[in-house]
């Protein structure tokens, strides 16, 4: 299968090291169980500059390993240009991301822009940022992967 041919997703979130490596962590490991990785390209970026080059959050890998998601590895990066044009899908994981998404998007953009939350089964439209929930919620890392868990699984069954 080319380049050309495979699937492709990038999640987008503020910093890069949360909800957006978190997706990417879920939907690598779910092609990988269903037999299908070879036909999907997975990535994920940022909109904000801060954590470049830095992996994900220890918290966020914590939460991936607690549910048997060892393999995964990213270093943060930006959006860029030529995202609009080689992912075939661009979710953003808030309103904001959407909006900073929506500005960065050249003319020629191909890609398919939308929320991840509009896959989740259960509506949950939005998966907030645990990076900034934590303080008051020691569940949020947990409670965002089971929201992108839900959306991923939903996404890969509408597509595949």
């Amino acid at each position: 299968m080319t380049e050309q041919q495979k699937r492709s997703v990038l999640f987008v979130c503020l910093g890069n090291i949360c909800r957006s490596t978190m997706a990417e962590g879920i939907l690598h490991h779910l092609v990988k169980q269903r037999g299908i990785a070879d036909n999907w390209i997975i990535d994920s970026a940022g909109t904000g500059s801060w954590h470049v080059g830095c992996p994900p959050d220890d918290r966020t890998m914590t939460v991936l390993k607690k549910n048997g998601i060892r393999d995964y590895h990213h270093l943060g990066r930006l959006i860029t240009e030529e995202d609009f044009t080689s992912f075939e899908f661009i979710f953003g994981m808030d309103h904001s991301n959407i909006a900073d998404i929506s500005d960065l998007a050249p003319e020629e953009s191909s890609a398919k822009v939308a929320l991840l939350g509009e896959y989740d089964p259960q509506k949950e439209l939005i998966i907030e940022d645990p990076y900034f929930a934590y303080r008051n919620n020691k569940n949020a890392f947990n409670e965002v992967y089971e929201q992108c868990l839900r959306c991923c699984t939903a996404f890969l069954d509408s597509v595949s």
